[in-house]
């Protein structure tokens, strides 16, 4: 099997521990390293939960390396009321002692691009990737993909009524990126990753798989449940970076199309991606814009890698459980 390099950029935060469990056991990934940045937690905090994470893994082999304390340009707001002061939904979870996170996330970043090709998986504001762009752009012509969880199209925002909040948390970074990256950025926004709903009934479906494992998901999601009912009244959680893990390992998962997109920095419109999608600008498209995703294929990869199951045995489980239209 050949193997993709991966760097994965992360603000940890919940959904970014999930996507961070997919990531280290989804053997098409060889994960050079992780990075982060401030957003949902500030950096830090950030690299420590990533810590946590890895040793629940087995996984404390890879380096971790943390990077931006703040935005380029805007004062820094996190997302600590969605995720917790610890960015694991007060899960009281211990520190690991065992290694400890580096520092230098940007010449980290560019020194592994110098080496050869390369996937970023971005999966919180777009900080550090402008930082390592503007240091040294001659790097990044080893960058095979950019996926980035971030922005949204058609749907609404999630931080404010139109923004996503990778993007609004950092717009200048996002901007600078999709202006002046030579390559097109892959978009898995609001649009596909709110369709990614982990809901009580595959908790404990997750139970009966690995109890070790569903316990640490349980009890960094309880915040997140809450949260998402009492704003969204949603009996769940949406779990958005998971789905750009997912893409890098399966293209096949989500549908999009490719369009030139721009993204707001100022005002109260701050940080929403704006999509030409019928090409009212006449600019060549710098972005592919996902639109459309099979939730029951995503929770099957999810479940059957970071569970260590059989995908056809899970698969028939998810769709009796899954809600809605999703398990059609």
């Amino acid at each position: 099997m050949k193997k993709t390099n991966v760097i994965l950029d992360c603000d940890p935060g919940i959904d970014d521990a999930l996507a961070l469990m997919l990531a280290v056991s989804s053997p098409e990934l060889n994960l050079l390293g992780i990075t982060t940045v401030s957003g949902n937690v500030p950096a830090d905090t950030g690299a420590e939960n990533v810590l946590r994470v890895l040793r629940l893994m087995g996984r404390l082999d890879i380096p971790v390396y943390e990077g931006a304390s703040k935005p380029l340009v805007r004062d820094y707001v996190s997302a600590q009321d969605t995720h917790g002061m610890d960015g694991l939904g007060e899960s009281g979870i211990s520190p690991v002692q065992e290694t400890h996170r580096h520092s230098g996330a940007v010449d980290f970043i560019l020194n592994t691009l110098r080496q050869g090709p390369v996937t970023i998986l971005a999966i919180g504001p777009l900080t550090n990737l402008a930082l390592a762009l503007r240091k040294d752009r001659a790097p990044f012509r080893n960058l095979e993909r950019l996926i980035s969880m971030g922005g949204n199209f058609h749907s609404f925002g999630n931080c404010s009524p139109v923004a996503e909040y990778n993007y609004w948390c950092d717009p200048d970074a996002a901007a600078e990126l999709y202006e002046t990256l030579d390559r097109p950025i892959h978009m898995v926004g609001l649009d596909v990753t709110r369709r990614i709903v982990l809901t009580p009934n595959i908790l404990e479906f997750m139970r009966t798989l690995n109890p070790g494992r569903a316990d640490f998901i349980r009890k960094i999601t309880r915040f997140y449940f809450d949260f998402h009912w009492k704003q969204e009244g949603i009996i769940g959680c949406v779990i958005n970076d998971p789905l750009a893990v997912a893409y890098a390992v399966d293209p096949g998962l989500c549908e999009g199309q490719d369009a030139y997109t721009a993204v707001e920095t100022k005002g109260i419109c701050m940080g929403p991606s704006v999509v030409d999608a019928r090409h009212f600008w006449h600019r060549p498209p710098n972005s592919r814009v996902l639109t459309q995703t099979d939730p029951l294929a995503f929770m099957t990869l999810f479940l059957s890698r970071v569970f260590e199951q059989d995908p056809e045995s899970i698969r028939p489980v998810l769709a009796r459980i899954m809600v809605g239209g999703d398990a059609q």
